[in-house]
Order: structure tokens, then C-alpha cells, then sequence
């Protein structure tokens, strides 16, 4: 209950990114011109449109290096879990095939389609198809609602066996907030849902490092401090970079972001 004189906070801005970061509006076509270009110069190393279930959005794009790959990165999509797909983020697996990784990039059902509970069961048997295609470590990261998706991964109750650990990006962990958000009207989540669906409400199965960037929205510098403090475990905020950047670590292979993902593996 609000007290006299106390403000409400208005959860719609709190999660709101574009409109703090200047031109954001051209950035969905760039990632879209990046990912083609970069899936275009692979040939036959990029094997796209794997299924791993039976919908339409229920398909992995697989990265494969010129060598016998010493592991797999998956990499989760955000967008709210509402919008995006893996085509728009093909480029992100440069760094980590240039170290010698296959890197794999499912998409998913999105809301209002799939409730996050059936989003959260679609990466773990899309994790399990891309894991039968290539040996050795996992290495889950995801960014945003995908890096809530990749922490998710990092609990019990979804961990993988091969999973080394997980690198959520700016992930949304504590998804309580959102049931005051507009977009609860199309992601239809209810408090017990959002308990059961945040990973700050579950203990972590595996090694685990949160990344989020210096110039993020408040809200998402909380909510990585919020899960690297219920895990116990590392997180870097990453200075200067916004919540639509802070990813771009991953198209390089000597990037703190990718070395943080396969340190030691």
C-alpha cells in the first residue's frame, strides 16, 4: 500500500529501453542486415531452421567452426518474450567461432501464443536438440527475456547435465514487477506464475556470471544484482553500454563478455 506523500513507481517506464536510448528505433533493421550478411558468409557451416518441436517458431539456427567444435554456446533471444527472433542475431556467434565453439540460437513461441512457463519448456528441449548435434561443455546466455530464459537453464528443474554454466545478459529475473506493466495484458502472468518462473526464486545447478550493462535502465541494473545476490555468484556491469549493446561482446572473441562465458572450458 502507497503512503501518504510516497510516489507509485510507474513500472511501464521503469522496463522501458528504447525510448532512453537515441536511435534506437533503426537498430531492429541493422541486426537484421548484420545476421543475414553474417549467415550468408558461412555457408554450408550455418545449418538453419533445425526443428526442435513441432510449431512454427520451434527452430535453432547451429553455428558450426571450421575445426571439431570444443562446445556449444547457445545464445536465447529477447524482446520480452512478445517480439524478435533468431534471425536477428546470427552475427552474435562470431566471437565464439572464432574461439573454436559451435554456437546455437533457437527462437520460440512468443506471448500471447505461449505463456513464459511453456517458453521456459521450449529452450530446454531446444538446449537438449542442440546439445545431441555437438559434444563437449554448455554455455547458456541469453539477453534480456532471453537472459531470463538462460538463467532459467541454470536451475534444477530445466539444467541441462553438459551445462557448464550460464551467463545471463541483462536478464529479467524477478518477474514480480511485471504483473504492473502493460504487457502483462498479452504475457497473462499471475503471481504464482512469476514466482515460479523467476530464477531469483530458485537456486542455481551450475556455475553462473550475470552481465549487464553501466547504462542500463535502473531496473535491470536491480534485477541483475538481485539474482547474482540470491545465486551468490559473480556479476560485472559493463561501463558505458546500454541495454541494446551490451551484447555486442559476443561478435568478438577476446571480448570480457565471451571470455567470461568460456573461462576455463
Amino acid at each position: 500500500m502507497i503512503k501518504s506523500g510516497e510516489m507509485a513507481m510507474d513500472m511501464d517506464r521503469e522496463y522501458a529501453n528504447g525510448a532512453f536510448i537515441p536511435g534506437s528505433d533503426a537498430l531492429p533493421d541493422l541486426w537484421a542486415q548484420k545476421a543475414a550478411a553474417f549467415r550468408a558468409s558461412l555457408g554450408k557451416s550455418a545449418r538453419l531452421g533445425l526443428p526442435y518441436g513441432p510449431e512454427p517458431r520451434q527452430a535453432l539456427d547451429l553455428f558450426l567452426p571450421q575445426t571439431t567444435p570444443r562446445g556449444l554456446l547457445v545464445f536465447v533471444h529477447g524482446g520480452y518474450w512478445l517480439a524478435m527472433g533468431r534471425e536477428s542475431w546470427s552475427h552474435l556467434a562470431a566471437g565464439a567461432l572464432a574461439r573454436g565453439w559451435a554456437c546455437a540460437m533457437p527462437s520460440y513461441t512468443l506471448a500471447p501464443q505461449a505463456r513464459i512457463r511453456d517458453i521456459t519448456a521450449e529452450i530446454a528441449n531446444a538446449v537438449a536438440v542442440a546439445a545431441a548435434e555437438v559434444a563437449g561443455p554448455l554455455v547458456i546466455t541469453g539477453h534480456s527475456a532471453g537472459g531470463h530464459l538462460a538463467a532459467r537453464m541454470g536451475c534444477a528443474d530445466h539444467h541441462h547435465p553438459r551445462t557448464a554454466r550460464v551467463v545471463p545478459i541483462s536478464p529479467l529475473a524477478d518477474l514480480e514487477p511485471l504483473l504492473q506493466t502493460e504487457m502483462n495484458q498479452t504475457l497473462w502472468l499471475d503471481p504464482e506464475e512469476a514466482l515460479a518462473e523467476s530464477p531469483a526464486h530458485h537456486a542455481r545447478a551450475c556455475d553462473a556470471h550475470i552481465w549487464v550493462g553501466g547504462n542500463e535502465r535502473p531496473a535491470f541494473l536491480w534485477q541483475a544484482r538481485t539474482l547474482s545476490e540470491s545465486w551468490d555468484c559473480a556479476w560485472t556491469v559493463d561501463p558505458g553500454l546500454h541495454h541494446f549493446n551490451v551484447i555486442d561482446g559476443l561478435q568478438h572473441p577476446d571480448s570480457a563478455l565471451l571470455t567470461t562465458c568460456l573461462k576455463g572450458l
